[in-house]
């Protein structure tokens, strides 16, 4: 079992920066994919972007290719998401879950943190 623990969130303008961290308890982190989801208002929950568990693989939804960048750092059992260019549409509450390989379906994802507010005023 691994448990998660997001943070980063805050409140920015249009056009700012902020990195997300899911920070992982266990020693099995590194054999997990990675994923990051979010749930904007009166919305369901949807994919960001997910990475293998290596690193070397990584996958982005089309509404934030170019903008947003998932990491991993498996000595520090963390995953990151740093997140540029932000816009309005961006907020949301942002979950990381955990994957035995990447995928785009939620159900694909397990131990899921607690999630981390990103609020982008315009």
């Amino acid at each position: 079992q691994v448990q998660l623990v997001e943070s980063g969130g805050g409140l920015v303008q249009a056009g700012g920066s902020l990195r997300l961290s899911c920070a992982a308890s266990g020693r099995t982190f590194s054999s997990y994919g990675m994923g990051w989801f979010r749930r904007a208002p009166g919305k369901g929950r949807d994919i960001v972007a997910a990475i293998n568990w290596s690193g070397d693989n990584t996958w982005y939804a089309d509404s934030v290719k170019g903008r947003f960048t998932i990491s991993r750092d498996n000595a520090k059992n963390t995953v990151y998401l740093q997140m540029n260019s932000l816009k309005p549409e961006d907020t949301a509450v942002y979950y990381c879950a955990t994957v035995r390989f990447v995928a785009r379906t939620i159900d694909s994802y397990a131990n899921w943190g607690q999630g981390t507010q990103v609020t982008v005023s315009s």
